[in-house]
């Protein structure tokens, strides 16, 4: 395994659709065991595979809800309610700011297997699915902002 690169805003790979997994090869396999390494290093609750330059529709999310989830082709299939929470971002950093994304969000992906499965998440891990799954077409979290927080309240 190995820590990866993440790539930071301006970089215009952020900005791009990541591609489908039509297959789980060792590379996948592979990928998702960097993320895993990078993601522990970089002490975050998620990351997308186009953060590490990849442009494929592969995800992680670990948070105290969820554990670590690893979610290949991802779909946001049911949500609900409101929050409004700070967010940061692992390509974007020094700025934190608030967003509104659903209280509770379900989601369809595959496993490392291939395998279908569904996961709910509520409160900072349906945070983490939005803002992970909003990676995989390009959109970052500061363009869903709606208030940008001073970064000193963070030190």
């Amino acid at each position: 395994m190995a820590i990866l690169n993440i790539v930071k805003e301006g970089d215009p790979v952020l900005r791009k659709t990541s591609r489908e997994v039509t297959e789980i090869t060792p590379r996948i396999i592979r990928l998702l065991d960097d993320m895993k390494e990078t993601l522990a290093d970089a002490q975050g609750c998620g990351l997308a595979a186009v953060q590490v330059g990849v442009l494929r529709r592969v995800v992680l999310v670990d948070t105290e809800e969820t554990g670590l989830l690893e979610l290949i082709n991802p779909k946001i299939i049911a949500y609900t309610g409101t929050q409004e929470e700070t967010e940061g971002c692992l390509s974007v950093p020094g700025v934190w700011g608030i967003t509104r994304r659903p209280k509770s969000v379900t989601v369809k992906a595959l496993n490392r297997n291939g395998e279908e499965f569904t996961v709910t998440g509520t409160d900072l891990a349906a945070r983490a699915f939005c803002h992970e799954l909003d990676h995989l077409d390009g959109t970052l979290f500061i363009d869903k902002m709606i208030e940008k927080l001073d970064p000193a309240d963070f030190e």
